[in-house]
């Protein structure tokens, strides 16, 4: 059933609710993301042997393991015989609002699946990196993980049964996105969520949501624009980000279609039209926390059509 002995893969960083889209949608990028190697061994057994870039915060034990849980309940399934040796290379920063673990867990399936002669379907490999989803936060949110598997924009239309439905964007779509290095623990964004939401504002969500997918698909900027904003969550999670409102603003004013929060958080994210408006608005964001005296990575990309990509195999 191998195809390979060793196999290195790189999983994207993503970006989840994108705006409106709290939950259900999310977009892949070029950049950061993780890298994860899979040797095959004669010992049986999966084991992790080395992590790297995680300040020895993750466990090597595959059932705690966001890569290793996927990996390991895959192989089972497939009654794959003999042993893999796993190697995590984290390459972006966790906690990040950037799915982290996502990335992890669609690396480590992945990784597995370019091992096999007959690879699987995006659609049979999802629900073991949901799995490693489950081992991170307790719940298997597909937002992150689908879009890191599949690339490009997705919308989560369900989560139980899982139904991810890919949604075609502009190819001249970018993204520019600010990671402060401060923390914010996911738990604690969900903790200060409202439970119930005016039915005015519940309307203006889920109209942004679909003005969003059909911007997409019909390359309408200005519609983009005009539907990303997010009248629920955003304004109660934009008081733990220092500077977020003049971020935001300044984004804006330097040509984003729009501005907001990638995933729970910290980090924050413009759209814009062409890598140019992203780097203008990028570094319009970043100048606002330098002054705020705050250190910070900016990521430019356009929107990663590809998903994981394997990059050496023998």
């Amino acid at each position: 059933m191998f195809a390979y002995n060793q196999v290195r893969v790189f999983a994207p960083a993503t970006i989840a609710n994108v705006g409106c889209g709290f939950d259900v949608m999310g977009l892949a990028l070029n950049e950061p993301g993780d890298e994860i190697v899979a040797t095959r061994s004669v010992d049986p057994g999966i084991r992790i042997t080395e992590i790297t870039g995680d300040d020895g915060l993750l466990p090597t034990d595959p059932q705690k393991n966001t890569a290793g849980i996927g990996i390991l309940q895959l192989w089972e399934e497939l009654g794959l015989e003999g042993g893999l040796d796993i190697e995590i290379h984290k390459k972006m920063p966790m906690g990040s609002g950037l799915g982290s673990s996502a990335a992890s867990a669609v690396g480590g399936v992945a990784v597995l699946n370019a091992l096999l002669a007959s690879p699987l379907s995006n659609d049979k490999l999802l629900p073991y990196a949901l799995e490693g989803e489950r081992v991170a936060c307790g719940t298997p949110h597909a937002d992150n993980a689908a879009a890191c598997l599949y690339g490009g924009f997705v919308l989560v239309r369900s989560s139980d049964p899982v139904d991810v439905v890919p949604i075609q964007s502009p190819g001249d779509l970018c993204a520019a996105v600010l990671h402060p290095h401060i923390e914010i623990l996911t738990e604690d964004t969900r903790r200060i969520l409202r439970k119930n939401i005016p039915l005015s504002l519940a309307v203006r969500q889920w109209a942004n949501v679909g003005g969003l997918v059909a911007g997409l698909l019909k390359s309408d900027y200005d519609l983009i624009s005009r539907s990303l904003p997010d009248v629920v969550i955003e304004p109660i999670r934009g008081v733990l980000i220092p500077g977020f409102d003049a971020i935001k603003h300044n984004a804006l004013e330097s040509g984003a279609l729009g501005c907001s929060i990638s995933g729970s958080g910290p980090s924050i994210f413009a759209l814009c039209k062409g890598a140019e408006k992203a780097e203008s608005s990028g570094k319009a964001m970043q100048e606002t926390l330098n002054r705020l005296e705050l250190e910070s990575d900016l990521y430019i990309s356009p929107v990663n059509q590809n998903g994981p990509q394997v990059l050496e195999r023998s």
